[in-house]
Order: C-alpha cells, then sequence, then structure tokens
C-alpha cells in the first residue's frame, strides 16, 4: 500500500489499560484496514507510545470529524497524538557548508522518489553546493554566515523558510551553530548528523579526536537539534570499523558512508512520521 493512500496516528500517554482496544475499536467503527500497528511502554516512566497506519479507501471520516470525534478518547487517556495522512508532502530545507557528500545522498534518493516531500530550497554559507543544486534543480541560497553578521543571516535564513513555508530542515554538515532562537522557532523540526558517534567525541573535530584515542570503530549520529550543542534527541547512530593502520584521514573517508546513510535514516522515518520524542530521547517504530 503507497502511503499515498494511507493515514497514521501516533499517540503518547500514561500507560494504562484499554488504549489499544479503543483506539482498535475507533478505527474499526469509521471503516480503517489497519496496515501497521506498533507500540511501546517505557516502564520507567509508566508511559506509552503507539502507531497506527491505515489504508483510507473505506474510511468514512475526514480529519475535521476524526478530531471532533477522537478529542473524548484522548482526553480520557490523557493523549499527546496526532494525526499526519502520507499524501501530504511537507517541504524540506537543506543547509550545508562545503563537505558535499550527505547533500549528494539526499537530493539522489529525493530524486528517484524515495522521500515524500518537495525540496524547494538549498540554503549554504558558502558557494561550493551550487553546481550540484543546479544539477538537480533546487533553488541555491547563499548566505554567508560571519561572527559580526550572524544574526542577520539567520533572520534571511528564516525569511527563506518561512516563504517556502518548510516544515523540516536538514542540516547535511553545515558547520554553523545555530542560535538558541533559530532552533526554538523550530522545535524537533531541524534534523543533524554529527560526524560522530554521540556523546563521544562531540565537537568540531570527532575523527581527529578519535585517532587520537586509538578507537577501533567510528560512527555517526542523526538527532533533533536543540540549543544544547549535540545533545539532542538520537534519532540514528550506525558505526564502521577502524584499525591501527588507519590515520585520521582515512578516519574522514570512511565516516563520509556512515554520515550519508545515518541522516538519509532519520530524514526518511521523519518524513514517515515514525519518530516519537520524549524527554531527551525517542521512539523510532519500526
Amino acid at each position: 500500500m503507497e502511503m499515498d493512500h494511507t493515514a497514521i496516528l501516533l499517540i503518547d500517554c500514561p500507560d494504562r489499560k484499554g488504549v489499544v482496544a479503543t483506539i482498535a475499536d475507533f478505527l474499526y467503527r469509521h471503516g480503517a484496514n489497519v496496515l501497521h500497528a506498533d507500540q511501546h511502554q517505557d516502564n520507567d516512566q509508566k508511559l506509552f507510545f503507539m502507531r497506527v497506519e491505515w489504508d483510507l479507501a473505506d474510511f468514512d471520516i475526514d480529519a475535521e470529524a476524526f478530531k471532533r470525534e477522537f478529542l473524548p478518547i484522548a482526553a480520557k487517556f490523557e493523549m499527546n497524538w496526532r494525526l499526519e495522512y502520507g499524501k501530504t508532502r511537507p517541504a524540506v530545507a537543506i543547509f550545508v557548508s562545503r563537505h558535499l557528500h550527505c547533500l549528494v545522498d539526499l537530493l539522489y534518493r529525493y530524486q528517484i522518489g524515495e522521500f515524500q516531500c518537495v525540496i524547494p530550497l538549498i540554503i549554504s554559507n558558502h558557494t561550493d553546493a551550487k553546481p550540484l543544486a543546479d544539477f538537480y534543480g533546487v533553488p541555491f541560497h547563499h548566505v554567508p554566515v560571519t561572527a559580526a553578521n550572524k544574526a542577520e543571516a539567520e533572520r534571511r535564513q528564516v525569511e527563506l523558510l518561512e516563504a517556502n513555508n518548510v516544515s523540516l530542515t536538514v542540516l547535511a554538515r553545515y558547520m554553523q551553530v545555530l542560535s538558541s532562537d533559530f532552533v526554538a522557532r523550530h522545535p524537533r523540526k531541524i534534523i543533524n548528523v554529527h560526524h560522530s558517534f554521540l556523546p563521544a567525541f562531540s565537537g568540531a573535530k570527532p575523527y581527529h579526536a578519535a585517532f587520537e584515542r586509538g578507537v577501533k570503530l567510528i560512527g555517526a549520529t542523526s538527532h533533533y537539534v536543540t540549543d544544547v550543542l549535540d545533545e539532542g534527541p538520537i534519532i540514528e547512530q550506525d558505526v564502521i570499523r577502524v584499525s591501527h593502520r588507519d590515520n585520521a584521514r582515512d578516519l574522514i573517508h570512511k565516516g563520509r558512508d556512515v554520515e550519508r546513510t545515518v541522516l538519509s535514516r532519520a530524514v526518511q522515518w521523519h518524513l514517515q512520521h515514525r519518530i516519537l520524542c520524549y524527554g531527551n530521547k525517542t521512539v523510532v517504530f519500526d
């Protein structure tokens, strides 16, 4: 079943008996054919999480009616919830600096239809990515950033995001720290890739730090951005083995493959509405 013909309900609430049965009964009564259902309990915090996706072919209520009829259930179980439709194509902006491997991967996957989105713009503090943006037909905006003009640059970036109705910003090796004000405008709507298996080796040169430490595994981490650098809720991580024969440059080269796949997975899962955040953690549904 293509996502174009499905709806997705995501909920989190206190863990109580009857949540699953009540949701299943509600969907059944309105003609839903459930395609996927997944759930998770955090026993320490006594929280319940669920994602359910169903075919819309025989579903007999629209979004407004769903909200009206589901609200009493949500209130009864103290739910945080949202309803998404697979046919929606959110606008995604990509920020990049001079390392282009993650951008290449994202644009290729976008071109072949892997991502349920539109990419209306690429923003960069350098011009290195412009030929690539031109090749894929995505408008490119050069917004230089210096210590002196950072606030002005961010105002321009915000204008571009708002003008294009952007709902997700992807930092594809964008080597600038976003201000707290910028991040606060887009809570859980900015995904970054960090070239390290966080929390190890945070900061600007993690591969060099990993080389000095003599690690045998290096990795990458994709996470939502918060105003605390490199400490937002983690979405995906992966690793690759290295050895004593590898120097710092080898680690950088090997790490690029991990970075691009980790970031692409995180973007895909966000677009498929598979992620729920709570505290500084995520639930990522299969």
